[in-house]
């Protein structure tokens, strides 16, 4: 947690720390929340932890079960295919609608976010910022679309994702494939070539999620049985 970090709430507190726990993989998936000890380890009641519970419950990043209480959600191989398809079924569909109303400006936000993209992949640390960055490229593509509604949908299924992201950037080759695949995206938009963009868009998504879920079949083949 950054030390100069100043929170509004004690709820806010508690979901930030908690979600970059579990999107960074400190919290794995399964593994149970339990209100007491979470109040315990951050000094507050059980009622913002109760809270920033069900704020992560909202972000599909914890589940409530009968009789064992939060969980930090665990996506399963196939679950991985529907995320990633939707993903790719929206995002395209967002970027078509932005390429005919992008400006000069748009393009070079875009750009700037590539580069500081580039620069923290280079840099060999910090996956979580690589990550962030890659939505953010995506986000600066999609805003010209002016689909705030959309935009709510593709944020969601980015923070379900966002962490098993982050394993295929740090366990696969996928974050130079990612950065060539970033450019030259970029450079169909700037063509505004609508049709190119959107296969490449498409690809890029759902290839990702094929390497994420064979990654995760490896790590299910090799986990020791309990």
């Amino acid at each position: 947690m950054n030390k100069g970090t100043v929170y509004k709430t004690r709820t806010q507190m508690v979901a930030d720390i908690l979600r970059e726990k579990i999107l960074s993989g400190e919290i794995v998936a399964g593994e149970p929340l339990r209100q007491d000890a979470l109040a315990k380890e951050f000094n507050v009641s059980r009622i913002p932890v109760r809270e920033a519970l069900l704020q992560l419950e909202a972000q599909g990043l914890v589940s409530f079960e009968a009789h064992k209480g939060a969980t930090a959600t665990q996506l399963l191989p196939a679950e991985i295919h529907e995320l990633f398809g939707l993903r790719a079924l929206i995002e395209c569909h967002v970027l078509e609608c932005a390429i005919d109303k992008m400006t000069d400006q748009d393009l070079e936000t875009a750009r700037e976010v590539l580069l500081a993209f580039e620069k923290a992949v280079e840099s060999g640390t910090q996956v979580e910022t690589w990550s962030d960055l890659n939505y953010a490229l995506h986000a600066a593509l999609y805003k010209p679309a002016a689909m705030p509604m959309a935009m709510e949908v593709i944020h969601s299924l980015n923070i379900k994702s966002d962490r098993y992201i982050r394993l295929q950037l740090l366990l696969t080759a996928g974050i130079d494939k990612a950065e060539e695949e970033h450019c030259e995206l970029l450079a169909l938009c700037q063509k505004r070539d609508k049709a190119a963009a959107s296969a490449l868009l498409k690809k890029h998504i759902l290839e990702a999620g094929q390497a994420i879920h064979d990654l995760l079949i490896q790590q299910q083949a090799t986990r020791p049985a309990l």
